[in-house]
């Protein structure tokens, strides 16, 4: 019996643990945007890729930092002849004829050695110069890893606000449907009392067929905007995904405050990206130029080697040998060769450095044209509302009039459709609004 109590007790333990396990994860699937832009900082692909260069940039600035560190090898071998190598002698070195050769044989059957050599670089203007333009490497890692992250924070921001403006037109089709609906049956009811024609009925059965269209048309844009989200977060497309912030709190302060964003140049991720180019572009130049010194290196080496005619050499003696030397390397004449890459690398630096200009210039028109282009957002978004807030007046009092019979149906069809299309206009307003916002931050280096 206390064993059936301890499996039950067990049973109902392992129970609330599974229910709050799930709704925990249930509770992570509630992003608001800045939950949304930090899940797709962990979790992008694209973002992944980026840190791994950053990691390779890492290992291959201490890959050349060690060319110029002591290098140390060591070597193994052990030989065994077949046939050991045959000689000919003259013959009159033995007192024979002359002309005639005597075959002998040199050497023993085995032989083996080993040793070890050092060598370090003592002088190499090129190994100067690698190590600080690695460290440059390094850095424009960094930089295409941090313009991605901008990238990704963006095009969450930009999937983010499409699913909330999805959700608000779903919503505003969902009431134009119930309106719809409502007037439908009213209608119906008027006319099977004799009080309506049939036409009426029809024309609001039309009425409501097309809100129920539009109903379908932006459920699927709803899901389309939140797979288009889950994507671009790094998120399980299988999973439900909601969204904890409200339209409003994004849209308002753009429209009660006017641009006052400022291009920060020195501090944009584009502007110093091109300074890093340019500074590649320079170590490049002095690599080549370092090309017409020359290099100095020391080494030393250590062996021992034995001979016998037997396997077993361990039991011969072995004999010493070593060896320590500088050796120079010195570039005399190459016809040109160097002469024309130093050049070449002269017109890399003059093109990186027009880039960097040519960047600077560029960044000052985008944020000048994205200012522009956030001040006629704004605008037409506030015509756009005050339109759509219209049409809903006009229709309303259409109801009204309808219901007192004082318009026809087809009337009251044209001002649900002046409402619709007028909704529609204000969804892509809004949109062009946050996206106009967006493209002003990044333009300005500040997102």
């Amino acid at each position: 019996m206390k064993k059936q109590i301890k499996q039950i007790i067990l049973f109902l333990f392992l129970s609330v643990v599974g229910l709050s396990l799930k709704a925990q994860e249930e509770e992570n699937t509630g992003f608001s945007l800045d939950q949304a832009t930090q899940y797709a900082m962990q979790n992008s692909y694209v973002l992944f890729n980026t840190k791994q260069d950053v990691t390779i940039a890492q290992k291959q600035v201490w890959e050349t930092i060690t060319t110029g560190l002591p290098q140390v090898s060591g070597t193994a071998n052990y030989n065994a002849f077949l046939n050991l190598p045959v000689s000919l002698i003259p013959g009159e070195f033995f007192g024979g004829d002359p002309g005639t050769y005597i075959p002998v044989k040199f050497g023993q059957d085995y032989n083996a050695d080993f040793g070890f050599s050092v060598s370090q670089q003592i002088f190499d203007g090129s190994w100067i110069v690698g190590v600080s333009s690695a460290e440059l490497y390094l850095n424009l890692a960094k930089q295409a890893n941090e313009k991605t992250e901008i990238d990704i924070r963006s095009a969450v921001a930009q999937a983010y606000y499409a699913v909330l403006i999805s959700q608000r037109y779903r919503e505003v089709m969902l009431e134009s449907l119930e309106n719809s609906t409502r007037l439908y049956e009213e209608t119906k009811v008027y006319y099977e009392n004799g009080f309506r024609e049939q036409q009426d009925v029809d024309q609001l059965r039309i009425l409501q067929k097309n809100a129920e269209n539009e109903v379908l048309r932006s459920e699927r844009e709803l899901t389309i905007a939140k797979t288009v989200l889950k994507y671009t977060m790094g998120f399980d497309l299988s999973q439900e995904i909601e969204l904890t912030d409200d339209l409003d709190v994004f849209v308002s302060p753009l429209v009660q405050e006017l641009n006052s964003i400022d291009l920060d140049l020195i501090n944009h991720i584009d502007y110093r990206l091109a300074q890093s180019n340019f500074e590649v572009s320079d170590k490049l130049y002095r690599l080549e130029k370092v090309a017409y010194l020359p290099k100095l290196n020391a080494f030393y080496s250590y062996s021992r080697t034995s001979y016998g005619n037997k396997a077993n050499l361990f039991k011969e003696e072995w004999f010493p040998s070593s060896l320590i030397g500088v050796q120079a390397s010195i570039p005399i004449f190459n016809s040109g060769n160097k002469r024309a890459k130093v050049q070449r690398a002269r017109i890399e630096l003059d093109k990186a450095e027009n880039d960097m200009r040519y960047a600077e210039v560029t960044l000052q028109k985008d944020y000048l044209m994205a200012s522009a282009d956030m001040e006629t957002a704004r605008e037409q978004f506030l015509n756009t509302r005050e339109n759509r807030d219209l049409a809903k007046s006009i229709l309303d009092k259409t109801q009204i009039k309808f219901n007192n019979g004082m318009v026809s149906s087809a009337e009251l069809s044209q001002q649900e459709t002046q409402y619709i299309t007028t909704s529609q206009q204000l969804v892509t307003s809004t949109l062009s609004l946050l996206q106009a916002d967006l493209n002003l931050k990044k333009a300005a280096g500040a997102l």
